[in-house]
């Protein structure tokens, strides 16, 4: 007797389809960018390339070809593997549970970070003037006209 639980024979959906929707789109959309835009790189690559015919038929046709590639990989990744997709879902769980600050907390925070880095640099510099004015004065550094 066979101890293993036969997993069911998938069709071609979407493994736990409703779940985890906005992090899949997410993924996918950025997925698709980057996809994109290696196609129109190796488009790039492949203008201007003598075959023995038009070089615009190379261009398309290795476009076409990462795009079909890299498509289907994504859709595995994304949509079919439990292991990817699993993750995906519980990401989107976790980030449901995260306390978003309001808008009122973020300018706060944004002024006092701003403030004390402004400080920070009035004291740099006043460290710089002292450090300088030190080693002028000990002859370690020129005097600046």
């Amino acid at each position: 007797m066979n101890d293993q639980k036969e997993r069911p024979a998938m069709a071609l959906g979407i493994y736990k389809k409703g779940q985890g929707y906005y992090t899949r789109l997410c993924t996918t959309i950025a997925y698709a960018a980057l996809i994109a835009m290696g196609a129109w790189w190796v488009s790039r690559q492949f203008s201007g390339v003598d075959f023995g015919f038009p070089s615009v038929y190379a261009s398309a046709g290795a476009a076409v070809i990462v795009l079909t590639v890299f498509g289907l990989i994504g859709y595995w990744l994304i949509g079919r593997r439990p292991k990817t997709v699993d993750f995906l879902v519980a990401t989107e769980g976790e980030m449901k549970k995260v306390n978003w600050s309001t808008r009122r907390e973020v300018i706060g925070s944004t002024f006092i970070v701003l403030v004390i880095s402004f400080m920070i640099a009035l004291l740099c510099a006043a460290f710089d003037l002292v450090f300088a004015w030190f080693f002028t004065l000990i002859d370690v550094l020129e005097p600046t006209v």
